[in-house]
């Protein structure tokens, strides 16, 4: 099977080649000899009922600063494609649904990873209420009244922005730490949204679990450890990757959810666990393949093609085009 493959997603020239997930997704689909086609999210239009992208063809190679060859951007029909893949990071905000609204035109003719109104349907930080037996306890609101009244029941809290990503503004708030009030002045200074808020969970400084999901099965997980003095164990903030497994609790997390995911088109997502408890289902545009390959061996970007192919070649909904 050869496919004609859209990678919707940040510029190639940022690329890390040793950390990118779509990179890896990129690999994998050029030695099974995919076509690969790149687009940055402003490239995509409406064009009178038609979805196209201002795109160039491109391949990849691991060799630093010589990592792709692109050729001239052309328009393409989003329909004449087997499959677009939704790569690009968050914030998960206005342009980011406007995306997902125009894919879900081609969506399921051209597949579309994840599934775009699962995606719009699914923001990291809410989906995951859908499993609050899973979740640590967490509150979602605007109010600092009702922000007190959790604290003075919970302790030591994490307050983060709803829409947030990568770590950005994550605080830990003590008991009696004496800034609440300020702290949510200065979100509202710039951030019109609510906030969540959940109990501290101390088994943080274990580490924060990434575990990936290929349709809707446990493929793979990294655990991520903070640098010192530090509550956030994003890599790029300086949180070490360790290898890791799945304990009873986390399969069963991976059972309860796995389903949804699947029936939902979510292929590849990557959930959050610290100690016992869930705290985020990330769809929009998971990572952690490449850490999770060089402690395990194994290539989850393989699992995730398997998947797409199998699904385009089993749809009837779904076309399949010469490259």
């Amino acid at each position: 099977m050869s496919l004609a493959v859209a990678i919707q997603m940040d510029p190639l020239e940022s690329i890390d080649i040793d950390a990118d997930s779509t990179f890896a997704l990129a690999m994998e689909a050029q030695a099974r000899g995919h076509g690969l086609y790149h687009y940055l999210p402003q490239d995509l239009s409406y064009r009178q009922g038609r979805i196209v992208g201002r795109a160039r063809p491109f391949e990849v190679r691991r060799e630093k600063g010589h990592h792709f060859t692109a050729g001239e951007a052309e328009i393409i029909d989003l329909a004449t494609v087997d499959a677009v893949l939704m790569r690009q990071d968050p914030p998960f905000n206005l342009a980011y649904i406007t995306a997902t609204h125009l894919l879900e035109r081609v969506h399921p003719r051209t597949l579309v990873v994840n599934d775009p109104v699962s995606v719009r349907n699914a923001p990291e930080k809410i989906f995951v209420t859908h499993f609050a037996d899973f979740m640590p306890p967490t509150l979602i609101t605007w109010d600092v009244r009702e922000i007190r009244e959790f604290r003075k029941e919970h302790g030591d809290i994490i307050v983060k922005p709803l829409y947030g990503n990568g770590g950005a503004g994550i605080f830990l708030l003590r008991r009696d730490d004496p800034n609440l009030a300020s702290l949510i002045e200065t979100f509202r200074g710039f951030l019109n949204e609510p906030l969540m808020i959940q109990r501290y969970i101390p088994e943080i400084s274990k580490g924060d679990k990434r575990i990936i999901l290929v349709d809707g099965k446990a493929a793979g997980a990294v655990n991520r450890v903070p640098a010192a003095s530090e509550t956030r164990a994003n890599l790029h903030v300086g949180g070490r990757a360790e290898k890791t497994g799945l304990t009873r609790r986390e399969q069963e997390i991976c059972e309860v959810i796995g389903p949804t995911l699947s029936d939902q088109g979510l292929i590849f997502v990557g959930i959050d666990v610290i100690g016992d408890y869930m705290t985020e289902i990330n769809v929009t545009s998971p990572t952690g393949l490449q850490e999770i390959g060089r402690f395990d061996g194994t290539s989850l970007e393989g699992l995730i093609w398997d998947a797409i192919e199998r699904r385009i070649g089993t749809s009837p909904d779904i076309h399949r085009l010469p490259v």
